[in-house]
Formats: structure tokens, C-alpha cells, sequence
């Protein structure tokens, strides 16, 4: 174990909630390290659906996940937050003094007035087929999601599944790729009506097929793929000729060693009250994906709420008996300061 680093506040999760968690509470000078499993900031949108386009954020008609983590990013810049990629927190404990100290598996060790739980989900991990030999191929051949749609291009893809992920990168590929194929084990999905009409209709033009059927095998040398085989509704066997093969088959959710800290749990989800977001253990708070209370919707931007909330509790775990001024960026010099833009 290494020598322990004290800060203010200790940020579980770089994802959108966490990065925006940074800015509240720089904004009332508390200073934050965050750590993340990922090799990178973006949580979920780095990771999962990084060219994806997200409709949702207020001001922001369209955005991908890879820019609003760039943006969130810059917009952090002046509270210089510390950042512990590739770590996971695997122990949380209360000390005597009402400070916790935390560890990671890579040996280090913080202390910290509280520790804020901003890991979205938990860990999420693709749902694997079936299929053997599956291994040799993944990474090279085999992709559980897209990282950077270029790297299709000219391609001969294969996308296998029938819910919101397999039609989105269906209809976002197939103008990139050499060839698209859509397989799914019925002509019946779990998607968007619209995006489902969009795909037939891109069949009915000849832009790319769709076949029903599963995976029963694949066909290959060295982690190349050039065929799948296919066992289709009728029982017969066909080839799919294909170099990259995307299997959408779902996630499976993982909440990692934080089950394990005692806080009260729901269904994998941690209850919180809703004036300050604070879970059954003071001084830890949980923000985003993660966390559930009555009408509790699952959007990005309520998450930015939680974490405004929540930093005015911060700030009087730091400044006990101190009174916190509310101000507004737009008015207050002081914090415009802060952000460098006085």
C-alpha cells in the first residue's frame, strides 16, 4: 500500500455524473481525485457508445458521447481534478475521525472527507454467445461494441441481435461497410419502431440484408473471421461471409466490491434520499445510473441535478458550522474566478 493522498472528496466513476460532480463541488472549492476501472473518462459513453449520437442534453440538440465527455472535460480544467484510471476501488472504511479511506487494487490509498459513488451502473460486461471458439476472434474480428465506426469501413459486417443496439449500429454502419448484414433469431425486435422500418426499408433497396437464424460457429484463421455459420429457422446451414462480426446481446451488470461496503441496497441499486443524494452511510453519496429513489428517471441529466444537490451537503462536511452562501456563475464574480473567465 502506498502513502495515503488526502483530498476533499473521493469520485467513484469518470462517466458524464462523476466529471460533472467535479465541476459542483470545485465550484465550492472542494477538491476531488477520481477513479475509474476505464483507461479513460467517459464512463458508459466512452466505453460503450463513443460516435453515438445522444438527443437529450439540454442545449445540445445532438451530441456523441466521446464530445460531451471532451466537453465536460474542459469544463473541469480549473478545478484540476487528479484522475486514477485503470484502478477499482475495492475497500471503503470510516476511520475514528469521521474520514473514510479508500483503496484501490492497484495499491493506492486515499483519505477523504466523503466518497461520492458516480459508477453508473457498476461494471458492464457484453453478453457473450454461445459459440465456440468465440475467443479467438474478439477484438480483431469479433467487437462487443464500437469504438470508432472508421475502423469498418469496406468491411463485410455482420450484426448479430434484435434490440436498440443492433438496429442503431445497424442503420449508423451499414453506409460504411463493404457489406451489412442483420441477423436476428425472429422478424420480430425489441428496438424503436422507427429504426426497425428505417432497416427494412434498407433491405427493400437492396442496401443490405437481413437473415433470421443464430450463430452456430465460426470460420477463420489466425483471429481473422471469413464466414459465420448460420443455423437458420428451417433447420438448413448457411455461411455469411463476414470480417467483422458486432454481437449485441446485451450487458450484464456488475456492482463490483461496492456491495460489499454495508450501505442498503436495492435490486444492485443504492437508495438514496433526494435533498442531498446521500446513501444509508454519511458522508457517501451515490449520483447517476447507480442510485434509486421514488420516480428516479435514468437520464444524464438528472444525474447532473443529483450532483448539485449534492455538493451542498459536501461543503458542510468540509466547512462543519460554516454557512454556504448560494451564488449563481452568472452573477457571482467570485466564482467566475474560479472558472478563469474574470
Amino acid at each position: 500500500m502506498s502513502e495515503a493522498i488526502t483530498t476533499d472528496a473521493v469520485i467513484i466513476g469518470a462517466g458524464p455524473c462523476g466529471l460533472f460532480a467535479v465541476f459542483e463541488l470545485g465550484l465550492l472549492d472542494i477538491k476531488c481525485h477520481v477513479v475509474d476501472i476505464l483507461d479513460r473518462p467517459g464512463g458508459q459513453c466512452a466505453e460503450l457508445y463513443p460516435e453515438k449520437p445522444i438527443y437529450d442534453i439540454p442545449a445540445l440538440p445532438v451530441v456523441t458521447g466521446a464530445e460531451l465527455t471532451s466537453r465536460l472535460m474542459e469544463q473541469i480544467k480549473p478545478f484540476n481534478p487528479q484522475f486514477h484510471f485503470n484502478h477499482m476501488v475495492t475497500g471503503c472504511r470510516k476511520l475514528d475521525d469521521g474520514d473514510f479511506e479508500v483503496t484501490t487494487d492497484g495499491g493506492t490509498v486515499f483519505r477523504s472527507k466523503v466518497v461520492v459513488i458516480a459508477a453508473g451502473g457498476g461494471s458492464f460486461q457484453p453478453k457473450k454467445p454461445p459459440i465456440p471458439g468465440i475467443d479467438a476472434y474478439e477484438n480483431t474480428s469479433v467487437f462487443y461494441s464500437v469504438k470508432k465506426m472508421e475502423t469498418l469501413r469496406g468491411k463485410d459486417v455482420l450484426i448479430v441481435g434484435g434490440g436498440d443496439s443492433a438496429l442503431d449500429w445497424t442503420l449508423n454502419l451499414q453506409p460504411l461497410a463493404k457489406s451489412l448484414t442483420l441477423l436476428h433469431r425472429r422478424d420480430d425486435f425489441r428496438a424503436a419502431p422507427d429504426s426497425v422500418k428505417k432497416m427494412r426499408e434498407l433491405v427493400a433497396d437492396g442496401k443490405m440484408s437481413f437473415k433470421l437464424g443464430q450463430v452456430t460457429g465460426l470460420k477463420g484463421d489466425n483471429g481473422i473471421l471469413s464466414a459465420a455459420t448460420v443455423k437458420g429457422n428451417d433447420g438448413a446451414s448457411f455461411d455469411i461471409a463476414t470480417n467483422a462480426m458486432l454481437p449485441f446481446f446485451g450487458l450484464t451488470m456488475k456492482l463490483g466490491p461496492v456491495a460489499d461496503w454495508g450501505l442498503n441496497l436495492n435490486e444492485n441499486l443504492i437508495p438514496v434520499d433526494t435533498e442531498k443524494f446521500e446513501t444509508s452511510t454519511p458522508g457517501i453519496f451515490a449520483i447517476g445510473d447507480i442510485n434509486t429513489y421514488p420516480g428516479k428517471l435514468k437520464l444524464i441529466l438528472s444525474g447532473f441535478h443529483e450532483a448539485a444537490l449534492m455538493a451542498q451537503k459536501v461543503f458542510k462536511y468540509k466547512n462543519p458550522g460554516e454557512r454556504l452562501l448560494f451564488q449563481y456563475t452568472t452573477s457571482s464574480s467570485s466564482l467566475q474566478k474560479k472558472l478563469g473567465v474574470n
